[in-house]
């Protein structure tokens, strides 16, 4: 194969201006819907960006709720346990206080109705009587057979 051979050009030769012909309609109106399909395409790809950025916030956001919501749920079981627990100790305090007072109350009681029944030698319970308080009971026990007899 042949070498296609060049004149070298000359190095006193004017340099040739190039003239740029303004672009065809038809080179004008593509450039123009390549720059829209351009612009649509960035306008896609920054709002699927946008939407993919408030998801995970959106994600973020709702596991903060749920672990405010644990820690609060936890603390509210906390609390109500101690409450039930204080609630329970108030009871069975009561409870003690109401019983020792009965006791204290039933106890003077039989301890009268003794007394009562050692000063008047007229007044006094057979053992089989219901309503007898025992000497060795009133001092222990109290025993609740209380009758009021109209004489």
């Amino acid at each position: 194969m042949g070498k296609i051979y060049c004149k070298p050009k000359p190095k006193d030769a004017p340099k040739k201006t190039m003239i740029v012909k303004p672009p065809a309609r038809t080179t004008l109106c593509k450039i123009l819907a390549a720059r829209k399909i351009q612009a649509w395409w960035r306008g896609v790809l920054v709002r699927r960006v946008l939407l993919v950025a408030a998801l995970r916030a959106w994600m973020i956001q709702s596991w903060w709720r749920a672990a405010m919501f644990r820690r609060a749920s936890s603390q509210r079981q906390a609390l109500l346990r101690v409450y039930a627990v204080e609630e329970g100790a108030a009871v069975k305090l009561q409870a003690c206080v109401r019983m020792w007072l009965c006791r204290q109350y039933f106890c003077r009681l039989g301890h009268a109705l003794y007394m009562l029944q050692s000063a008047n030698e007229g007044l006094f319970f057979r053992k089989e009587d219901p309503w007898s308080v025992p000497d060795d009971v009133a001092a222990r026990e109290p025993e609740f057979h209380i009758e009021i007899v109209c004489v």
